[in-house]
């Protein structure tokens, strides 16, 4: 744990740190997983994307989900938004289902598919040698920890706040509370690629953010890469 008082980035992790085969995308993984399943199916990406827009978490963020806070709990939620892009495509509901299982365990295996972005490790070790430490704040599933140890950032991050173990998504009040009240820095920023959850969400508590790798003209600050977060840092923070 980091010592109270400390300089503090939180981190978004996927799309922010992280990516799946250089694209970000529930649709994708589904079409991943059929293709281990069953070869020369014939569906690509945009066959499930329709039926993926609504029904997991994250989608309603106002609604806290305590409920869900067990990985099993979470996945039974899940699971049949899974299915239901599966059964679009022409599948059975129990084949359905058991492709869902399949693009679970596709999902959270942290050696296939998940990468880090070129620039992470260089951004992250120059602003530790900066005096800033680091955190994950993430709208994920409950194996997040597994899929940001197998990629080498355990001893990298302080603390990891997933929204399927506290029950808040960004950009809930509550989410980044979950880091802040732990951690009690004396300062903090907030770095993601989204700009509803990871700036807008943030700045709406009092935490100066910076966007990342997807402009937006909301944005106050946006840097094209990671290696672009430090230049912000410097700015003076209203107490």
């Amino acid at each position: 744990m980091t010592p109270s008082g400390a300089r503090l980035l939180i981190w978004d992790f996927d799309g922010t740190l992280a990516h799946r085969r250089g694209e970000t995308g529930w649709s994708i993984l589904l079409a991943e997983a059929l293709d281990a399943e069953e070869p020369g199916h014939g569906h690509s990406p945009d066959t499930f994307r329709p039926h993926l827009r609504d029904g997991f978490p994250w989608h309603r963020p106002e609604i806290v989900h305590p409920e869900l806070c067990e990985p099993e709990a979470w996945w039974a939620s899940v699971r049949p938004i899974l299915a239901r892009a599966y059964e679009a495509a022409g599948y059975a509901p129990r084949r359905a289902l058991e492709l869902g299982d399949a693009a679970r365990r596709l999902y959270v295996d942290p050696s296939v598919g998940w990468a880090l972005f070129d620039d992470t490790f260089p951004a992250l070790e120059q602003l530790s040698q900066d005096g800033w430490t680091h955190a994950i704040l993430s709208n994920h599933v409950p194996e997040l920890r597994q899929i940001v140890a197998g990629l080498g950032l355990d001893d990298v991050f302080a603390f990891v706040s997933c929204s399927a173990e506290t029950g808040y998504e960004k950009p809930h009040a509550q989410a980044y509370a979950s880091v802040l009240d732990l951690l009690s820095p004396q300062e903090a920023w907030m770095i993601g690629d989204n700009i509803v959850a990871d700036v807008l969400g943030a700045e709406a508590v009092g935490i100066p953010a910076v966007l990342v790798r997807r402009p937006d003209p909301q944005a106050v600050r946006y840097a094209d890469s990671l290696g672009g977060v430090a230049q912000f840092l410097e700015e003076p923070v209203a107490a």
